[in-house]
């Protein structure tokens, strides 16, 4: 992806680069698309795995200064990403996982039998373009902010919100 926009990556590219045959590509993976959410989904359970290691940390519904630090470290590739329609696509894909991400872990902390004054999925969809629209934002701005910085400000816009949508004055 830093040699040619992401749409005008072939399979036959990919196939050729990684040095192996049509037939063991398409058996792991439909497309390139394909491709590129089983890479997501390997990263995000890799950054999940500090949050779910810090359960006491009720703040956090997704990993989102792992996730920063990780696009800031690894700015090289999602700048190449954004040249084709690989950005717009990994981020399209990342929202899916998110969502249920969060779900799960937001389902975890209501008390039973407790309803969120807003459906989960709706609050999740929220936390995940929120989310999507950080990220983008940083990128557009050349990364003008830390990672530490970019989480602490999501997690003021926010996590205040959601903390309402669940029915609870303050955070967790």
């Amino acid at each position: 992806m830093q040699e040619k926009r992401y749409d005008s990556i072939t399979v036959q590219d990919i196939i050729d680069r990684a040095d192996v045959g049509r037939s063991t590509f398409y058996a792991h993976f439909q497309d390139k698309e394909d491709l590129i959410n089983s890479n997501l989904e390997e990263i995000m359970d890799d950054l999940s795995q500090h949050l779910d290691a810090n359960t006491h940390d009720n703040q956090r519904i997704i990993p989102t200064l792992a996730l920063f630090k990780h696009v800031r470290e690894e700015q090289h590739l999602f700048e190449a990403m954004r040249r084709g329609r690989g950005l717009d696509l990994l981020l399209e894909k990342a929202q899916v996982y998110w969502s249920k991400r969060a779900e799960a872990r937001l389902q975890s902390l209501l008390p039973p039998g407790q309803t969120p004054t807003v459906p989960l999925s709706i609050v999740v969809s929220y936390i995940s373009g929120a989310l999507s629209t950080f990220l983008r934002w940083w990128m557009d701005n050349q990364f003008s902010y830390s990672a530490e910085r970019m989480d602490e400000m999501f997690q003021k816009v926010v996590m205040p919100g959601v903390w309402i949508a669940l029915g609870k004055d303050e955070q967790a």
